[in-house]
């Protein structure tokens, strides 16, 4: 009955089935260095393939290590969170990163029974819709990181001053603390934070190694 009522309700998936970056206005010198940058959000956009793969392994293994095995709604991961929050354990979440993208494409953030139906619901279709590799490529470009920047590489650039294709598996590790709180795990901000949770996902990093 209530998928009845959420279902004519839910948007169209063309914001990820063609999905149009905002990239900002860069000025540039005659030698192509940067001199200037005009837009409200930092963004570059990176093909899935040009990702380090360090960075990969890092983000699924801090936000959501069963990607490739489950259909958008990880329900052995809700069960484990549940488990780990209740019985005391590192608090988890249950969010998996189709679920994310649906959010950050087409919902608020307001904890409500029914954005989180709508959320399992999207996430669920964008799965049917596209790839796992294109899922996470959405995500890896799209997600807020703090500072005005949405995406690794302009995040990278920002908290590192490098390129994406230029990061240790250490700053790889610090870069994929940040989503879950990006005012928390903000390195700009909250370094000591930042640092801490760095160390949870290389600590993830090595156990799902």
């Amino acid at each position: 009955c209530v998928l009845f009522v959420l279902l004519p309700e839910l948007p169209s998936l063309d914001a990820v089935t063609n999905y149009q970056p905002k990239i900002p206005l860069r000025s540039y010198t005659a030698d192509l260095h940067l001199i200037g940058e005009f837009g409200e959000e930092h963004r570059d956009f990176v093909p899935i393939e040009k990702i380090p793969k360090s960075l990969t392994n890092a983000i699924l293994s801090i936000e959501d290590e069963r990607f490739y095995d489950h259909g958008g709604v990880d329900f052995i991961g809700v069960v484990r969170a549940a488990f780990s929050n209740l019985t005391g354990g590192r608090r988890q979440g249950a969010s998996t990163i189709t679920m994310q993208v649906a959010r950050n494409f087409f919902l608020t953030r307001e904890f409500s029974l029914n954005r989180k139906l709508r959320e399992m619901i999207l996430a669920n279709r964008i799965e049917n819709a596209l790839s796992k590799d294109k899922i996470l490529e959405l995500y890896m470009n799209q997600i807020y990181l703090g500072q005005r920047s949405h995406g690794f590489s302009s995040a990278s650039q920002i908290y590192l001053g490098k390129n994406l294709n230029k990061i240790s598996i250490a700053e790889a590790a610090l870069l994929a603390g940040i989503p879950q709180n990006p005012a928390r795990h903000n390195p700009a901000v909250n370094f000591e934070r930042a640092k801490q949770r760095q160390i949870l996902v290389l600590k993830s990093m090595l156990r799902n190694k």
